[in-house]
């Protein structure tokens, strides 16, 4: 059954997961600030500016975690009743050393709440572009891990990335965001003091 993503972000990151859902046969569309920036993720996906309307019904939140707000203004109503993947790892970028949300919350626990009607589910943020787009950590096929509490939009997200290169590991619900957001502070930190490459990461065997 084809399935349909839009995803807001034209970086490294939007670019790796347009291109596991055109793998996987699903429509994509990609919207950034400037149209053209979109376009040049693939010629396959449907290249969008920012503030037109989405298309799909699963929809990627490839961007930094300051950009959340931006996005609930423009979007916040017609993100309600579809699937909403925050990618973010809510990093201090100015000390690279605390993550910026309460210890007993998370980014997607912050998301869910300004967004009540969409199903918010947390993936992606434990992974980096380059596995995303090999398909592998080492010798390891790259592992995505979504937590959220909505059974059908883990279903949906799931079938978005069905025959794409990477696994997707349901790790529960969205209270595991916090600790998801821990493991992706983690190897990002790992990754900038050079005891690991940005080109790996953590493995599922």
């Amino acid at each position: 059954m084809s399935s349909s993503i839009s995803i807001i972000g034209a970086g490294t990151m939007g670019t790796a997961i347009a291109r596991l859902g055109l793998a996987a046969g699903s429509q994509v569309q990609v919207v950034a600030r400037d149209a053209a920036a979109a376009g040049r993720v693939d010629p396959a996906v449907t290249a969008t500016a920012f503030g037109a309307p989405l298309t799909g019904a699963v929809v990627v939140l490839a961007l930094p975690y300051p950009a959340l707000d931006d996005v609930v203004a423009t979007y916040g109503d017609q993100l309600a009743g579809r699937t909403v993947v925050d990618i973010t790892n809510p990093l201090d970028f100015t000390t690279f050393d605390a993550l910026v949300v309460p210890a007993d919350s998370s980014a997607a626990a912050e998301l869910a709440a300004a967004i009540p009607g969409a199903s918010v589910l947390k993936a992606f943020n434990t992974n980096f572009a380059a596995t995303l787009a090999t398909g592998t950590v080492g010798e390891v096929p790259t592992t995505v891990l979504v937590a959220g509490d909505d059974a059908d939009a883990k279903g949906a997200f799931a079938a978005a990335f069905d025959g794409s290169a990477v696994r997707v590991v349901d790790a529960g619900g969205l209270r595991r965001a916090r600790e998801l957001e821990a493991q992706g502070f983690l190897q990002l930190t790992l990754a900038a003091g050079e005891k690991t490459s940005w080109t790996t990461g953590f493995a599922l065997l």
